[in-house]
């Protein structure tokens, strides 16, 4: 081959390596700009960033749920959680964080249903995560919450539920049916309705 088709093959290339490094680049920015706008920083109540639910409901049919992940961990008061031992009820997981501004706004809805709910087989439980101990227990006393709260600090707990539907939000609100299957999600801060509508149906399946 002569001089002048090798030289032609090195620029070839070289392009095709700037192509490719270009693309690279443009995905890599395009992931960066959807983090953003996923996130929602509020400086004014000290939060850090945080993924923004954009309060979606997720109902699912009987038939089309998945067995919940084995949840174990240590509770803020010292005590261990165990999502098993509570198959027969209704479950709801609430996964917060003391800097989380929406979770400060949803903290006394959870109380109240909570209060309301227990005596009807439901247990609710906090996932908190990305905090520190003494942050959360300060959370914890200031909004006057009585239900079990593990400490899922790096998320590890959340990451769990991966097959069935993740709790992809600070907060994120997952319920799991009697039969320990996961029932329903909500992306984002939830409102009382819609967590009795999200419960209510599922105090009434037969365990």
């Amino acid at each position: 081959r002569s001089a002048r088709e090798g030289q032609q093959d090195r620029r070839r290339i070289t392009t095709d390596n700037q192509n490719v490094s270009t693309r690279r680049w443009v995905i890599a920015a395009v992931a960066v700009a959807m983090a953003l706008m996923g996130c929602s920083t509020d400086l004014a109540e000290g939060d850090q960033g945080f993924v923004a639910g954009d309060g979606s409901v997720t109902v699912l049919a009987a038939d089309e749920r998945q067995p919940a992940p084995e949840i174990t961990g240590q509770t803020l008061d010292g005590t261990t959680f165990t999502l098993a031992d509570h198959l027969g009820e209704v479950v709801v997981l609430n996964v917060w964080a003391s800097w989380c501004a929406p979770c400060r706004a949803e903290a006394p809805i959870l109380e109240e249903v909570w209060q309301e709910t227990q005596p009807l087989g439901v247990q609710f439980v906090g996932l908190d995560t990305r905090d520190s101990d003494a942050a959360a227990r300060a959370f914890v006393d200031r909004f006057g919450i009585t239900y079990p709260n593990v400490i899922d600090r790096d998320g590890r707990l959340q990451l769990r539920f991966g097959d069935s539907l993740p709790p992809q939000a600070i907060p994120s609100t997952v319920v799991v049916d009697r039969q320990g299957r996961v029932a329903a999600r909500a992306l984002g801060k939830v409102s009382g309705a819609t967590l009795r509508t999200m419960i209510l149906p599922l105090v009434e399946e037969q365990p």
